[in-house]
């Protein structure tokens, strides 16, 4: 019978051979095994469910690598031996502390004192039997658990519930809710000031007679700290205090680890660092503060690169970039682009149109205008636009002031200029624009890329001094807020919606106002399935003409298959509209699924959607290929 209890490694060990059962390791790329020794398994487990007897069979190395045959009789003997201790991981994983485990090759257990003479002999006969048996014994659950003063060995007055640990009476006594609970505990303790806190200590014992698993950690919280001073090396390519402004936290404030990872997050959008280390002191200082190290290092100044980006329904595109990360030696900022893209079919608005459109474009980021949170912002492009409603050549340029209140909030105040010729359903025109955009940014995400958790916010309120015909007064109101949030410890399945909406107030005319800036829903951006623009308002001819008004809203389930591999099923809906507020008359629906291949910088995306209520212009489907989660 099994008695003991796992330790740290053994649970560790476990995981790791779950891991370890989705890595890809090609047989092909093996090299021959010498004196391979073949064998045939048979595995019984008696009693327990599906869930059991597939956690013991995915732990065992016998059932795994049983098409690789081992190298001669000691091979096979190693690989048996090793069995034990993965299937009694695997069985401590599902709660089972009272498991009996019987392995033998040939009919002799593998550490008998002849076995390596009773294998020789069995493999001249063919393949050597190997069998199996596995009694998992009762399930067991939590009994007595007890959180108590290293110290003192009394029970800590505070402290997170036995619910928030995992580990409540009566419930599954999985070996994984241990090891889970003792980060929790660390975790606690740190999150409320205490930088050294640590587990000194624990005693886990299994009751056979009750089937109950009794747990006793030991937990030394340490004493109550502040932050102390912040010391910056490795930042000699940026000027003196370029990292130290940045900090934001003063000597005094009360320790916090989310403090840190906060500050980490911030100095790494600085796109001159490429790491930040964070190093905390090992004592504190005289007056009880925690000194705090920052070690960064610089990324490659330049860089050059290219993007693309298919569409069925939006058109596709090609950018080829050069950047610097720190033109002047002082954090700025400046990304050239320059692209071409086929619109993919004939513009509705201009059938002669020539399809191919292009954009030359300039970025510039200048931090630290005034202080540390004021960055200066310049953009500038000339381009050719072609789309179903319009086709469009000209100049755009955005001067603004970024300011960052917090980690989480931020405001820019800029000046928007766009000059050039459009021409659509009514014609050829100049389109002159003037207008103060005001954009509000909140992000409490914690990926930009593929988020998990967390809310985005991003609104703009623009008036214009110029809006073609409209002239001076019309303002632009536009918002759209995405929510994320994980149904488990390792994000494998997470809710993800988004809604929008949007403005044009104080316009006379739908055709006063230049076709550039009034509002289109549809495409990979909005609404999948749909041609681009197409769920927008259309004048009587049937051309797409756009909207004063819109509403989107999207729903995902982002479910990961394997550590690279997820699936997502999706929904949308939205449309713009003539009216100068959204009366959601004529909505337009979609549902699809899509793919993701995850990838260091973010996971690549396969989308296939339908549309649910198409009309007669509408296509069968649309299929959207790009880096980065929908939303």
């Amino acid at each position: 019978m099994l008695s003991a209890v796992p330790s740290h490694a053994q649970s560790d060990d476990f995981f790791g051979s779950i891991a370890a059962l989705f890595n890809p390791n090609a047989t092909s790329r093996q090299t021959p095994v010498i004196d391979a020794t073949p064998y045939t398994l048979n595995m019984e487990v008696q009693g327990g469910d599906g869930g059991l007897k597939s956690a013991i069979t995915q732990a065992s190395n016998l059932e795994s690598l049983k098409d690789r045959p081992p190298s001669g009789a000691a091979g096979l003997v190693r690989r048996a031996l090793s069995d034990f201790e993965r299937i009694t991981a695997a069985l401590y994983g599902e709660g089972r502390y009272g498991a009996s485990i019987r392995i033998t090759v040939a009919g002799m257990a593998p550490n008998a004192p002849n076995i390596f003479d009773v294998v020789e002999r069995a493999r001249k006969a063919g393949p050597v039997p190997v069998r199996v048996d596995v009694d998992p014994g009762p399930p067991f659950v939590f009994g007595d658990i007890r959180i108590l003063d290293a110290s003192t060995r009394r029970p800590l007055a505070d402290g997170p519930s036995l619910r928030a640990l995992g580990l409540e009476p009566g419930e599954s006594a999985r070996a994984d809710r241990v090891v889970r609970a003792e980060a929790v505990l660390v975790d606690f303790w740190r999150e409320r000031g205490h930088p050294f806190a640590r587990l000194t200590g624990k005693d886990v014992v299994a009751d056979h007679a009750t089937h109950r698993l009794n747990v006793t950690l030991l937990i030394e919280t340490g004493p109550v700290a502040t932050f102390g001073t912040f010391t910056v090396s490795g930042a000699d390519f940026l000027p003196p205090n370029f990292i130290e402004d940045r900090v934001e936290i003063p000597p005094g404030t009360p320790y916090s680890p989310d403090r840190l990872t906060r500050l980490r997050k911030r100095l790494l959008t600085i796109q001159a660092i490429a790491s930040v280390r964070l190093r905390e002191g090992e004592r504190l200082d005289a007056q009880g503060r925690l000194p705090i190290f920052i070690e960064v290092r610089p990324r490659d100044p330049r860089y050059v690169g290219f993007s693309a980006k298919y569409s069925s329904t939006d058109g596709s595109s090609i950018n080829g970039f050069w950047g610097h990360r720190n033109l002047f030696g002082g954090g700025e900022t400046l990304r050239l682009d320059a692209s071409v893209s086929w619109f993919g079919g004939v513009p509705e608005a201009v059938p002669n149109a020539d399809p191919f459109g292009y954009k030359l474009a300039a970025s510039f980021v200048k931090p630290g205008i005034w202080t540390a949170q004021d960055d200066l912002i310049v953009n500038a492009a000339i381009l050719r636009e072609v789309t179903n409603a319009y086709v469009r050549e000209g100049v755009v340029a955005l001067l603004a002031v970024r300011h960052r209140f917090d980690d989480q909030l931020s405001m820019q105040v800029g000046l928007d200029f766009e000059d050039g010729q459009v021409e659509d359903t009514t014609g050829t025109y100049n389109a002159l624009v003037t207008g103060i955009p005001v954009d509000i940014f909140y992000d409490t995400t914690d990926n930009a890329l593929d988020a998990s958790r967390g809310i985005r916010l991003n609104a703009t309120v623009e008036p214009f001094a110029y809006l073609g015909d409209s002239g001076a007064g019309p303002v632009m109101l536009k918002a759209a807020l995405s929510a994320y949030h994980a149904f488990d410890d390792d994000r494998r399945i997470i809710l993800a919606g988004r809604v929008a909406a949007g403005s044009l107030v104080g316009v006379g005319d739908l055709y006063d106002v230049p076709p550039q800036r009034r509002f289109y829903v549809g495409g990979g951006g909005s609404v999948r399935g749909y041609d681009f623009q197409s769920a927008s308002p259309r004048n009587a001819f049937g051309q797409i003409v756009g909207g004063l008004s819109f509403f989107e809203a999207s729903a995902e389930v982002r479910v990961r298959i394997t550590d690279t591999i997820g699936i997502v099923p999706f929904f949308d809906m939205g449309s713009a509209f003539a009216s100068e507020y959204p009366d959601f008359n004529g909505l337009k629906y979609a549902a699809g699924i899509g793919l993701r291949y995850y990838t260091p910088i973010g996971p690549l995306r396969l989308d296939f959607a339908v549309p649910l209520n198409p009309g007669p212009d509408d296509g069968s489907f649309g299929v959207y290929v790009s880096l980065g989660q929908a939303f």
